[in-house]
């Protein structure tokens, strides 16, 4: 049998380990597909039902099993719908290789059917985007792809013509192309700061006296050296939403989320802290950060790009958190003061008893945060949670509670809605033997929602919680409590969430009383292949911030002014919540 050049992509791709591709299949890659069927026994394919799926499969892989992902996809339209699954990657720094096909090579430029120009398209999100030019070609643009994806923690994408993935592997090279000069190895940098500055950011954290630890999700390994830094300081830790596995959510050194899904606690730390350490954290919204020259700051960053990015620290420590902090402990003096810790201990459980209040809620229409808070009963110490973008958002960060060696992800930083399902996906491939739940709400869901059959296809356990309102929920209270406008152009054609699950061959299950809310999930988690609980919950609550400023407050009372259909029920649920200062 002829090797092929899409055999030596392949072979090379399995030479760095690689074993699990994301795509659906195209004209354009039936080359590598026929490639993919012939080494099907050292790289499997995961058939998806959108090319953003593959992606933000990809996406999720990456996350939740610290390798490279990788997804392929045809050429034209194809490649186009990877994008934004791609900068979702790019923009929460995982590793993702993307490769796509295209038009055959000597018709390119010429508007040929699916000509795309696609190494120029994915040059703004990709590090690294090059195109096949022949079989001498292809282990040196793999080579270079696998390294900058993996070594910058972003994109690199190939793209390769359909006839050249056919071609024979028995090429002439050029002279300069000398044979297996490439190789297929990746060192990671383990760089520390000198000493020098170590003793200065230690000087500096021993001056301070209300510190406060930022801990993003550079620091999902170093739980250990984060709760050391903690004890030893008396500095509550807050944690943005990537870094909501750092440490268990009921450890009494935390504070919990910050932004607008955290908590007031958090808020109430960063607003009275003097010293701030901010540890494998890019948390992108400034007005949550103390105000310039309130706090002195030190910054723990793997990319020294990212050291000033959000706050003006003094000093900036490149290297992996676990690492700089190791070399940094030592230097620390364990103060006695607890003073800063006990207030915010104090706060948080004010906070704590706020949410079992609300998260409790027996009053029809069933809450949301009820759902979601009856998840901890039945969820794994191993489990998976992939959150989807949305108000759901909200409900998750505040009601789900990290516990043993969970893990957790959703869109960070690009924040896309329709992640979930492809991310529990991806993790459900990675681990097999470990729970996936997926929590969306009916917007995200129904943007990728076929890949529900892709988790019946492939027998993936995953239970998927849909909280149904029929509205996309953040949009109508950005437009209430941000911009002051009624809600308009959020509101969505019901679906039988439960019923399509039935038709997918999954198992579908509702619940709209908050008495059966327990029945229900527990039924859901005994069930052994996929399921999906459609939660219809009530649309008028509200996914307000933990801590309401003054601005928004005036910002919702203007809307409601202005004719907001069913402004009295939201208000009357606002009262129930007793967030008066809001109306």
């Amino acid at each position: 049998m002829t090797t092929t050049v899409a055999d030596l992509l392949l072979q090379r791709l399995i030479d760095w380990g690689v074993n699990t591709v994301f795509s659906l299949p195209g004209d354009g890659i039936n080359g590598l597909y026929e490639a993919l069927r012939t080494h099907q026994n050292k790289i499997r394919l995961i058939l998806v039902r959108h090319e953003e799926s593959a992606a933000l499969a990809a996406c999720g892989y990456a996350k939740f099993t610290r390798r490279l992902g990788v997804c392929l996809a045809t050429s034209g339209p194809g490649g186009i719908h990877l994008l934004n699954g791609l900068y979702d990657a790019k923009s929460d720094g995982q590793p993702v290789l993307a490769i796509t096909g295209h038009t055959y090579h000597d018709l390119i430029g010429t508007h040929y059917q699916q000509d795309v120009n696609l190494d120029k398209l994915f040059s703004d999100v990709a590090a690294y985007s090059e195109r096949v030019m022949g079989p001498a070609h292809v282990v040196n643009v793999v080579d270079e792809a696998i390294k900058t994806a993996i070594s910058r923690r972003t994109v690199a994408h190939l793209t390769i013509p359909k006839d050249i993935q056919d071609w024979s592997a028995e090429d002439q090279r050029s002279k300069g192309n000398v044979p297996q000069h490439s190789g297929d190895i990746y060192s990671d940098p383990l760089p520390l700061p000198p000493r020098t500055l170590l003793d200065k950011a230690a000087a500096m954290i021993n001056a301070g006296s209300k510190i406060a630890i930022l801990a993003g999700r550079g620091c999902l390994g170093a739980k250990s050296e984060i709760l050391q830094l903690a004890e030893m300081l008396g500095a509550p830790i807050v944690k943005p939403l990537l870094g909501k596995g750092v440490v268990p959510d009921d450890h009494p050194l935390t504070t919990g989320g910050i932004g607008l899904l955290g908590t007031a606690p958090s808020q109430e730390v960063l607003e009275a802290c003097d010293t701030l350490i901010i540890a494998g954290s890019s948390f992108p919204y400034l007005e949550f950060y103390p105000k310039p020259g309130q706090a002195r700051a030190i910054q723990i960053d793997l990319d020294a790009a990212r050291i000033g990015l959000r706050y003006p620290v003094e000093i900036g420590l490149v290297g992996h958190c676990w690492d700089v902090l190791r070399a940094l402990l030592p230097l620390l003096q364990t103060r006695s003061d607890r003073a800063f810790l006990n207030q915010a201990q104090g706060w948080m459980t004010q906070w704590n008893e706020l949410m079992e209040e609300r998260g409790t809620r027996m009053d029809s229409p069933l809450k949301p945060q009820v759902v979601v808070r009856a998840l901890n009963e039945f969820i794994a110490d191993d489990a998976i949670i992939c959150c989807d973008t949305g108000t759901v958002t909200t409900w998750v960060a505040r009601h789900i509670k990290i516990k043993g060696e969970m893990e957790f992800s959703a869109s960070g930083t690009l924040a896309t809605m329709g992640n979930g399902l492809p991310y529990s996906l991806g993790a459900g491939i990675a681990y097999p033997g470990r729970q996936v739940v997926c929590i969306a709400g009916d917007g995200g869901f129904t943007m990728l929602m076929g890949e529900l059959a892709t988790l019946v296809k492939y027998a993936l356990p995953v239970k998927i919680i849909v909280l149904k309102n029929n509205l996309l929920g953040m949009i109508k209270w950005e437009q209430l409590a941000f911009e002051g406008n009624p809600q308009y152009g959020v509101e969505l054609q019901p679906i039988d969430f439960a019923a399509y699950a039935t038709a997918c061959g999954a198992t579908g299950l509702t619940v709209e009383d908050p008495d059966q809310v327990r029945h229900v999930l527990r039924q859901a988690f005994a069930i052994p292949g996929p399921v999906v609980v459609q939660a219809v919950i009530d649309p008028f609550e509200p996914p307000l911030p933990g801590k309401i400023t003054t601005a928004q407050a005036w910002q919702f009372a203007k809307a409601m002014a202005r004719g907001t259909e069913n402004r009295w029920d939201l208000v009357k649920t606002l009262v129930k919540n007793k967030i008066r200062e809001v109306i």
